[in-house]
């Protein structure tokens, strides 16, 4: 038994790898996703610095709804490279209620880009540091961390206010999503997108509020924060809030009602077909296949989706963040998914 026992090991460990695809067909699920539904999000953000022109040529020209047509392609032109197991949380455009003059109705500042904001690619100063940032402002000629939330909350920035909305705590995860829609009393519709962000770590309340027991660890989403917020009252929610030092700073968007806000690749995201990634881990505009949970009914989500966007929070190889959309059904999904999530990226094929 003893000496039979390398060999039993080597078998179940040459079948655990086997288990593993070697290929976009062997993908499991992959024959049953609508795949030409995620080939106008490639398109729209296959770029030369990324793909080789002729593929992007070649993804433009497939027949639009031809599924088999975007199965062969993808088929043929990727490789797979396992990203690993990770966490998959969900993320949606909300919409709030806002004014353009401050009012008790309308308390809460949304701030564009403040103008002594420096953001630093460090990548560009050493390559072992490629595709870090960092983000500050220049005191005395040098490179100063950036306010904190509660400082410029406070009045530190120079941070030019862009509209008022009627709750801290939807400005709040509003800024946590990255972009939103705001509905002015008469009507009309802003969109605001993400500009940039101060440079502090982002720090999840629901997790703090794990820690402390207020909330069982495994309850925690974004609906049982808001229910602790409304709870707690104006001081104690704050007080949490600005546990979080990170804070991002809003732009005006220009986009259609019917599509999606502008992810970090600078392209409207597609509800279920665009997830938020480590852009050090997964490239930007890459093709990924993600298999989840969905957080509403366990059934399984087997999916070709874009990395398009990212996150202060998505840190990791197998870190992501899937956008559902916007609406209300969208942010009752995106605020309870909280799930394992396999993810594997696909990666040019060398030029046949």
């Amino acid at each position: 038994m003893p000496a039979r026992f390398p060999a039993l090991l080597l078998a179940a460990l040459l079948a655990a790898c086997s288990a593993v695809p070697q290929r976009v067909a062997e993908l499991p699920g992959w024959g049953e996703d609508r795949l030409a539904e995620a080939v106008p999000a490639f398109v729209a953000g296959c770029r030369p610095a990324r793909f080789p022109e002729p593929l992007c040529a070649e993804a433009a020209a497939l027949p639009s709804g031809d599924h088999a047509a975007a199965r062969a392609f993808f088929e043929r032109r990727f490789t797979l490279r396992l990203a690993g197991e990770g966490l998959m949380t969900g993320y949606y455009e909300p919409e709030l209620r806002g004014s353009a003059t401050v009012s008790p109705a309308f308390p809460a500042a949304l701030h564009g880009r403040p103008t002594d904001l420096v953001e630093v690619d460090l990548g560009r100063f050493a390559d072992d540091l490629k595709g870090r940032r960092i983000a500050g402002r220049v005191e005395q000629g040098r490179l100063a961390p950036y306010p904190d939330r509660a400082a410029i909350e406070a009045g530190a920035s120079p941070a030019p206010v862009l509209l008022w909305v009627d709750d801290p705590a939807a400005k709040f995860f509003l800024q946590i999503q990255g972009s939103g829609r705001v509905v002015l009393p008469d009507g009309s519709i802003r969109r605001m997108g993400y500009a940039a962000q101060n440079g502090h770590a982002y720090v999840p309340i629901g997790r703090l509020l794990a820690d402390r027991g207020e909330i069982p660890r495994e309850q925690v989403s974004m609906q049982t924060i808001l229910a602790w917020l409304e709870r707690a009252g104006p001081d104690r929610a704050r007080a949490l809030m600005a546990e979080n030092p990170s804070y991002v700073f809003f732009r005006e968007a220009q986009a259609a009602p019917e599509q999606g806000p502008r992810g970090s690749q600078g392209v409207p995201l597609t509800p279920l077909r665009s997830i938020a990634v480590d852009r050090t881990q997964i490239p930007l505009g890459h093709p990924v296949w993600i298999e989840t949970q969905h957080p509403l009914t366990g059934a399984a989500i087997r999916r070709l989706v874009l990395a398009q966007d990212t996150g202060g929070a998505i840190r990791g190889p197998a870190r992501a963040d899937l956008f559902w959309g916007w609406g209300a059904d969208a942010a009752e999904a995106a605020g309870r998914m909280k799930a394992r999530a396999t993810l594997y990226v696909l990666e040019p094929a060398a030029a046949e």
